[in-house]
């Protein structure tokens, strides 16, 4: 209330009002601060902020200096800006509240995933469809709804379509992508955005002469699995006449690694993550090479324990608190680093379900908010022709919204966690899927490699 007075009189300039507004106010230890001994220097500790995943190395005098407020301008500055500061605590927790609303109103991309079909033409083990699979293809007519429902949502401010073709296996829906695609790169250009698309495969179809086909209407990235070397995944991803299907995706990966993004997956199992590694030096020895794929990222399977599991696989993980997947994930990220491959980098993480601007489209029309839901009619959120619908409660949206959440360090990584692996566990999605137990025996980890890495150019 003083501010304008002062400076109508010429007191003072705004400038020093705010310099010296900011130095006087009293700051706390962010709540989302990690605190860790350093990894070489005994006399110093590593701070890692949850939520803006800047690192710091510190003196332990800055922690005390920070708890009695004696810290120098500079610091208090640099600190703030890096997110480890906060004005109170309850201060940082309003902001919390309000974070996925900022980050949904903030998104320039609107966001789909098509599902063309829920064949395939391989038999893995494992596929979370279970059940659900079979000759089921979304129509022509359903591929144009689908492009209606794209073109008549809210837009403005969007400068971007960006459509992942999903399956089963989505290329054997090409005919549909092709369709699809033509249809919203012109809508799209009509609005003066841009149009892409990707797609999630199996890899057995994705050939040069597909690819080539693809890249003028937007194609810019394939995700494609491998479970492993040729061993262990021909065991788990074999086609459906029992021949392993490797050495074709491998082909096909190598033939087109420098038309398009190459995103490498691979799904693992507590007796079988140890294996990876030996995929990636058979990748380098063939010429695939760090600089040739745009990323590695490897995940446990997750078990499903109900009316869509496979019957005869039973080795998934059904929650991260699991101590052999903290040790996996470590491991199997240091070895992808390592060799120059580049990987997920640690950021906050929000469940597709919390994302407004996403949507997942069965082959019949019906919506989703996540893959894994496809099929399970109560969680259905409309129809391609209602639009989606409110799904706050059916979903528990704001789950995270409690005290001991907000509280909770790892809150920005977590937001809740899973809804699916909530579901899969425990046939509700009510409550949270807590990742605590999995960030206090990762994090530091994974913080560190980051800095590691980056120093290297890696990340």
């Amino acid at each position: 209330m003083v501010m304008p007075n002062l400076m109508r009189e010429g007191i003072c300039s705004p400038s020093w009002f705010f310099n010296r507004f900011f130095i006087e106010t009293i700051m706390t230890l962010s709540r989302y601060c990690k605190i860790y001994p350093h990894p070489e220097d005994k006399g110093l500790l590593t701070l890692f902020s949850t939520k803006t995943m800047a690192v710091v190395d510190v003196a332990p005098e800055v922690i005390r200096d920070i708890e009695k407020s004696r810290l120098s301008k500079e610091e208090k500055k640099t600190l703030d800006e890096l997110g480890f500061l906060a004005r109170s605590s309850r201060q940082e927790e309003r902001e919390m509240l309000v974070f996925l609303e900022d980050f949904n109103a903030q998104a320039d991309t609107f966001n789909a995933v098509a599902v063309l079909s829920l064949d395939c033409n391989l038999a893995c083990k494992y596929c979370f469809e279970g059940t659900r699979k079979g000759k089921f293809y979304m129509s022509v007519d359903t591929a144009d709804r689908f492009v209606d429902f794209v073109k008549s949502q809210n837009l403005d401010g969007k400068d971007e379509i960006n459509i992942i073709f999903y399956g089963g296996e989505p290329l054997l829906g090409i005919d549909l992508i092709l369709r699809i695609s033509e249809k919203l790169r012109a809508a799209a250009e009509s609005k003066k955005m841009s149009y892409s698309f990707s797609f999630i495969t199996n890899g057995t179809l994705l050939n040069r002469r597909t690819v080539e086909k693809l890249l003028p209407l937007g194609l810019k990235t394939a995700s494609v699995t491998l479970d492993g070397p040729k061993g262990v995944h021909d065991a788990f991803r074999p086609f459906k006449s029992g021949k392993g299907s490797f050495d074709a995706i491998v082909e096909n990966i190598s033939n087109v690694c420098r038309l398009i993004d190459v995103q490498i997956g691979g799904n693992f199992t507590k007796d079988h993550y140890g294996e990876f590694p030996l995929l990636l030096d058979y990748f380098i020895d063939k010429g695939i090479t760090p600089d040739k794929i745009s990323s590695v990222d490897f995940n446990p399977v997750v078990c499903e324990c109900d009316e869509y599991s496979p019957p005869d696989f039973h080795d998934g993980c059904m929650s991260t608190s699991e101590p052999w997947l903290s040790e996996a994930t470590v491991f199997l990220r240091e070895e992808i680093l390592k060799r120059g491959f580049r990987t997920q980098e640690l950021m906050p993480t929000v469940c597709a379900v919390e994302r407004r601007n996403s949507v997942v489209v069965n082959f019949d029309g019906t919506l989703y908010k996540c893959p894994g839901l496809i099929g399970r009619k109560n969680y259905c959120v409309g129809t391609l022709k209602t639009g989606v619908l409110d799904y706050s409660l059916t979903h528990c949206l704001g789950n995270w919204k409690n005290e001991e959440c907000l509280a909770c360090a790892y809150l920005p990584l977590c937001f809740g966690g899973c809804r699916y692996m909530k579901l899969v566990r425990d046939g509700h999605m009510r409550g949270i899927d807590c990742k605590k137990e999995y960030y206090d025996n990762t994090l530091r980890s994974l913080v560190l490699q980051d800095v590691k890495y980056e120093k290297e150019g890696v990340l």
